[in-house]
């Protein structure tokens, strides 16, 4: 599968990018250069299969991690898989839609969620588990 990746901020030791693919964003990788190894996450849709993801990493790698750091000992990433929820900004209880300048109130959010009917005893139980 083809991917393209599209930056969105870097620093002297770090880049975000947005993975797009055919059908539009697919998830984000961060990456994170230390003085011999780079450290990765990527979070991505939860469609996607595990095979598509090892293709990823390989791709993040070759255009991505290989190409701004030529040297290197080891690439480490650690994968989410789940679904974007939004961005949000300081300047206001907002979230904002990936690079677009549309952008929902929080109250917004709050109303599609009840409309979801989120079972409070399967969050109780997740909580549990995790414990």
């Amino acid at each position: 599968m083809p991917y393209t990746f599209e930056r969105i901020a870097r620093t002297p030791h770090s880049e975000e990018w947005r993975v797009d693919a055919e059908a539009g964003a697919i998830g984000r990788v961060d990456l994170h250069f230390t003085g011999s190894k780079v450290y990765g996450t990527l979070v991505v849709q939860t469609a996607i299969a595990e095979d598509e993801i090892e293709d990823l990493i390989g791709e993040i790698d070759a255009r991505l991690v290989s190409t701004a750091d030529e040297y290197r000992e080891d690439f480490v990433v650690t994968v989410w898989r789940g679904v974007e929820f939004g961005t949000y900004a300081e300047d206001g209880p907002r979230v904002l839609d990936d690079f677009e300048d549309d952008a929902v109130t929080v109250d917004d959010v709050d109303d599609e969620l009840d409309e979801e009917d989120i079972d409070d005893d399967e969050l109780d139980e997740d909580d549990d588990a995790r414990r």
